[in-house]
C-alpha cells in the first residue's frame, strides 16, 4: 500500500527494551511540526500523552490543496509494547511495533505489511529526520520536521 502516508515524527527516549518505552517518554512530541519542500506540505499535529495514548492527525498537501490526510494513535498493544497505528485516510488502522528505541531514534515494525514495513524517527536538534522503508532499509524515504509555534 504505497499510498500510506505515515505521520512523522521524532522521539527522544532513553535506552531501553521496548517493553520499557513509556508513552509519556514521547510527550515532547506533542504540538504541531511541519515539512516543507518546494509546494509541497505536510503538517501534522499532536496531542499530549494522557491515558496512556497519543493521537495525531495529519494532512499532506501541495499549495492550497490537500492530497492526503491520516490518523494515528501510540498505544501500547496487548503484547506490553507501544505500537503506532496509523490509519491513511480513515481507514481501518495499519499496526507498527516499537522494536528500537534510544535516546535520538526509535523505529516501529511491520514485516507482514507491504510499505512501508519501517517507521524510523531521529532527532536533529530542534527538528526531527523520519524516513519509512522496506524492512531491509531499501526504498527508504525521508522527511525533515520543524516544530511550529
Amino acid at each position: 500500500m504505497r499510498q500510506l502516508m505515515v505521520t512523522l515524527a521524532g522521539f527522544a527516549l532513553i535506552a531501553s527494551a521496548p517493553a520499557d518505552v513509556a508513552i509519556d517518554d514521547l510527550a515532547w512530541l506533542s504540538g504541531r511540526w511541519e515539512s516543507r519542500s518546494g509546494d509541497r506540505w505536510v503538517e501534522e499535529t499532536w496531542s499530549a500523552p494522557r491515558g496512556g495514548t497519543m493521537f495525531a492527525f495529519s494532512r499532506t498537501g501541495s499549495g492550497g490543496a490537500l492530497r492526503e490526510f491520516e490518523f494515528v494513535r501510540i498505544e501500547r498493544g496487548a503484547d506490553g509494547i507501544l505500537a503506532y497505528l496509523a490509519s491513511p485516510g480513515g481507514r481501518s488502522p495499519i499496526a507498527f511495533t516499537l522494536t528500537e528505541a534510544d535516546g535520538t531514534q526509535v523505529t516501529f515494525e511491520n514485516p507482514a505489511h507491504d510499505y512501508p514495513q519501517r517507521i524510523r524517527y531521529e532527532r536533529e536538534g530542534e527538528g526531527l529526520r523520519a524516513t519509512i522503508s522496506k524492512s531491509d532499509g531499501s526504498e527508504a524515504a525521508s522527511w525533515s520536521f520543524r516544530r511550529l509555534p
